[in-house]
């Protein structure tokens, strides 16, 4: 399962320009590394972000260094953010029998 999401403004990884990222779902050893998932849930069962963890997970899952992240718009690391907590909110999709 990936998600491309296009960028607002472009950042500089493995010396280019991006202007889109694909984010493949983490791994459970990915996870594991981490420690930590990229929401939390208060005791009111409202969804908000960790923005310090989505930050691991969407250079881990984007296959971009740390310090590009950091280059990110704030709207762009917010739609990245969401899109990485979706990845927890629902099932991998499994391979047609065909």
């Amino acid at each position: 399962m990936t998600d491309v999401v296009t960028l607002r403004v472009a950042i500089e990884a493995h010396g280019e320009p991006l202007s889109e990222l694909t984010l493949r779902r983490p791994t459970v050893q990915e996870v594991r590394a981490i420690k930590a998932l990229p929401y939390k849930i208060d005791k009111s069962e409202e969804v908000s972000l960790d923005m310090d963890v989505a930050a691991k997970y969407i250079a881990v899952c984007a296959g971009i260094p740390p310090s590009s992240v950091n280059q990110l718009d704030l709207a762009d690391l917010n739609a990245l953010s969401w899109a990485v907590a979706s990845f927890f909110m629902s099932a991998a999709s499994q391979p047609s029998a065909t």
